[in-house]
């Protein structure tokens, strides 16, 4: 069975979006053995400089690859990523594991987006949205897309 691990930097703090991941992970559970991961967001000043912003994201980043083991694929949730519909979304995901990937890694990053250091690590960069969302409502869209991908995948009918 395929792994699907989830990872957000920083903290969710509404219930409602806990209860959405939940239910995800639960719907996608049929199809993968999932899990979600928390990373601590760096804390920064209040208007902090690009070099503490660039500095605390790579500290991030390191934090995300050292937590990465060798058959991990690492896919970045990033604005400057590739924009696919649906079904273009389950296509890749089919194609990379039709082709022997068995780990799938999702970052959502921190508020202040994507360090570089995991932009070079990743297999693939996916914009979800071009509209501005909060990380963890980034999440739950992120969830859902793969689990609507694998029902695509699996030829099966799923709830508009």
């Amino acid at each position: 069975m395929i792994k699907i691990r989830f990872v957000l930097i920083g903290k969710v703090k509404d219930a409602y979006l806990k209860e959405g991941y939940a239910e995800y992970l639960k719907r996608l559970s049929k199809y993968a053995s999932v899990r979600l991961d928390y990373i601590d967001e760096e804390k920064l000043p209040g208007s902090p400089s690009e070099g503490e912003i660039r500095k605390a994201l790579d500290s991030e980043a390191e934090r995300v690859l050292s937590g990465l083991k060798n058959q991990d694929t690492l896919y970045l949730c990033d604005l400057r990523g590739k924009e696919l519909d649906s079904e273009e979304f389950a296509s890749s995901l089919k194609k990379q594991i039709d082709g022997g990937v068995s780990s799938l890694v999702f970052v959502v990053g921190s508020s202040y987006g994507l360090s570089d250091l995991l932009r070079k690590k990743a297999k693939e960069r996916y914009c979800f949205s071009k509209l501005t969302f909060t990380h963890p409502m980034t999440l739950l869209i992120v969830l859902e897309q793969v689990y609507r991908a694998f029902k695509i995948n699996a030829g099966e009918t799923y709830q508009k």
